[in-house]
């Protein structure tokens, strides 16, 4: 067994004050030094993602962060950490374990407050995999202004189309949308990229961060691949956690649907009939539909449903149905209406449910949350 791997992974190095003379030193400042050498070839890239063990000091020898305490090892992108951790995990391959002095300009800074350490700060770094992932897109040409042949509309959007598409239909404004994006700023940073995530994204297009997307997407048909220059007033002007224009993005849109009509407010949502179950709680329920399974969820199952709720004047205030898509939760994890009811249920059943107020959210819960007695028809699918 060497030294490095008998030494208490959580005990600061001796030389934890300062870079030895032997440390390799970047142009940034970064040192380092490897404490034992790894088995593999490849190093990871920025937009990689690793699996590390680590251990962190500052230049006194106080231990702030450790996975080795936490008894597990830690996964990130490599581009979503510290600067001084993006440039010094890169140098290293699979099996090193590393140490690095990280100037403050490459950490949190002097004086970073929120509990975080200030100063140089002192790293172990363990690399344990890597798994990488597909490069960034590179920001195109013409960031600060759209080529000649672009089409541009009364609204200033210009786009321009990359990749032909299929057909002739376009979505309209109220149709729910699968794209991949990606958007640069006016300085070519990378702002988005739904190529990141693995898939695309789907949103509905009355619903969108922002103006822009709606209006190029509504020209677009499927499987074209397009570019489009959103100025400052079609990008996120007046809304702070959007971003802000000028814009560029490619977009790809993979698919669209029409929307799907909410469904009718039952004729019995005011207050439960006299034919519903009831439990001991004040939870009533109905079968709308019977199940074709046996197996019944319990509290800590995970379960797979379509439903809608309203209030009892018959006012829709969420539906899976409507969003085209059926949503998954820990049955634990939801209102206590739901705990107990869909406990009642069996897949492919479908209930009606009018839940009392305090096994909802309560009378005035705030926050956009509805209040008073709730009612739910609920259509189990899976339970895992």
């Amino acid at each position: 067994m060497s030294k490095a791997d008998d030494q208490d992974p959580t005990t600061a190095p001796d030389d934890v004050a300062e870079a030895p003379a032997d440390a390799l030193v970047s142009e940034t400042g970064l040192a380092s030094k490897v404490i034992k050498k790894g088995t593999g070839e490849e190093h990871p890239e920025a937009h990689d993602e690793v699996e590390v063990h680590y251990s962190g000091w500052t230049t006194d020898g106080e231990l702030f962060d450790s996975s080795h305490n936490r008894g597990q090892t830690t996964s990130f992108p490599l581009n979503g950490v510290i600067k001084g951790w993006t440039e010094g995990v890169q140098l290293m391959v699979v099996g090193e374990k590393r140490r690095f002095w990280i100037p403050a300009d490459l950490a949190y800074g002097e004086n970073p407050g929120g509990g975080r350490p200030g100063g140089m700060l002192v790293f172990d770094i363990d690399l344990v995999s890597i798994d990488h992932k597909p490069a960034p897109p590179e920001a195109p040409e013409h960031l600060d202004a759209p080529p000649e042949d672009a089409e541009k509309t009364d609204s200033g959007l210009a786009t321009k189309v990359l990749t032909e598409g299929e057909g002739e239909d376009k979505p309209g404004e109220d149709y729910t949308v699968t794209a991949h994006i990606a958007g640069w700023d006016a300085d070519g940073d990378l702002i988005m990229n739904t190529a990141d995530r693995g898939e695309p994204i789907t949103l509905p297009l009355d619903k969108v961060m922002l103006e822009g997307w709606s209006e190029a997407i509504q020209l677009m048909v499927k499987g074209e691949k397009r570019r489009a220059w959103l100025p400052e007033e079609l990008a996120g002007a007046g809304n702070p956690r959007a971003p802000q224009g000028p814009l560029v993005f490619d977009i790809e849109l993979i698919d669209f649907r029409a929307p799907i009509p909410p469904p009718e407010a039952p004729e019995d949502v005011a207050e439960a009939p006299e034919d519903a179950e009831k439990t001991e709680s004040g939870l009533a329920s109905k079968v709308i539909k019977k199940g074709t399974g046996s197996e019944k969820p319990t509290a800590s199952s995970y379960v797979e449903v379509h439903y809608s709720g309203w209030t009892t004047d018959g006012e829709l205030f969420d539906s899976s149905v409507v969003r085209g898509e059926p949503t998954g939760f820990p049955l634990r994890g939801v209102i206590k209406g739901w705990t107990e009811g869909v406990q009642l249920m069996v897949v492919g059943e479908k209930r009606r449910f009018w839940i009392p107020a305090d096994l909802a959210y309560g009378e005035n819960p705030g926050g956009g949350r509805p209040g008073g007695m709730l009612v739910f028809d609920i259509e189990l699918l899976e339970i895992e």
